[in-house]
């Protein structure tokens, strides 16, 4: 064999070789691009999963505070924003690299955002446990005001009443006025020409001393008002009264007479009323004429 046919032999050896060798390299590049492109996909779908889950964690915040409000809008908009590119974008390992750091940083503000949202949650819970403390201290308080003032309100009632006057004795008579000014007790209707009503203030020390007045409410067998037939009204009350009677009181006993006088009157039976400076009532009497 010659030297020439030695080398060809040589050199379709080393070709066999090169071409196999590109062969399998070429093979060996195939199936690296495609579990690159697969694992690419893969960390793509990671990437929209992730993002679809924050996004999901945004819509399920719900916060009273405006600013923070306004802050998850903006993050929330942001976040499908980048979904909708990168949901349209083909995978290489630059663009996904971008793509998980934009993410991380998203991450990274969403983690900020519900900080806040825990932090703010955490002082309202204190405003709310202060304000229903308050609310609890200020409740016993009025209720123990209430009760205060109902102990006052009896406390004030007792002691008006016990400063209130009383008569201890009432003396009625229908009277004749006689030429010299002076007064003869009469039980016939025909020669009475008034009526007599006399009273005891009986003593009293807590009562304020000073001018009171009196009313005398005298009706006739018909019901009708004799004497003035005038008004009165104290405290929403009203009163028509024949006649007023002021007196100087110094919180002792005293006597208080006057005279109710009339027209004409009939025998009958005859209502008397006293009533003190308050329009409450002292004394409820009846007095017959024959």
């Amino acid at each position: 064999m010659s030297q020439s046919e030695n080398n060809s032999k040589k050199s379709v050896a080393i070709l066999s070789v090169l071409l196999a060798i590109t062969a399998v390299l070429a093979i060996a590049l195939f199936v690296m691009k495609q579990n690159t492109e697969a694992a690419l996909t893969q960390e793509k779908e990671l990437v929209i999963q992730d993002l679809t889950q924050l996004q999901a964690e945004y819509d399920g915040v719900v916060t009273q505070n405006e600013e923070v409000n306004q802050a998850l809008t903006a993050a929330k908009a942001e976040v499908a924003q980048f979904l909708d590119s990168i949901s349209g974008l083909n995978a290489d390992i630059a663009t996904l690299s971008k793509f998980r750091a934009r993410f991380y940083s998203l991450q990274k503000q969403s983690d900020a955002l519900k900080n806040r949202i825990a932090e703010l949650e955490a002082a309202n819970a204190q405003l709310t446990k202060e304000r229903d403390e308050t609310y609890a201290a200020l409740e016993v308080q009025t209720t123990v005001n209430k009760e205060l003032v109902s102990k006052n309100n009896d406390l004030n009632a007792t002691v008006e009443k016990g400063a209130a006057l009383i008569l201890t004795s009432v003396q009625i008579a229908g009277v004749k006025e006689k030429s010299n000014g002076s007064f003869v007790t009469r039980k016939r209707a025909n020669p009475v020409d008034a009526f007599q009503v006399c009273y005891n203030v009986a003593e009293n020390a807590i009562a304020a001393s000073g001018n009171r007045t009196f009313y005398i409410e005298v009706k006739n067998p018909q019901g009708a008002l004799l004497g003035a037939g005038e008004s009165v009204t104290v405290g929403g009350a009203s009163l028509s009264y024949s006649k007023s009677t002021t007196f100087l009181y110094e919180n002792q006993s005293i006597d208080v007479c006057d005279y109710i006088k009339g027209a004409s009157f009939t025998p009958g039976s005859y209502s008397v009323q006293v009533y003190d400076n308050q329009l409450r009532l002292l004394s409820s009497s009846t007095v017959v004429l024959k």
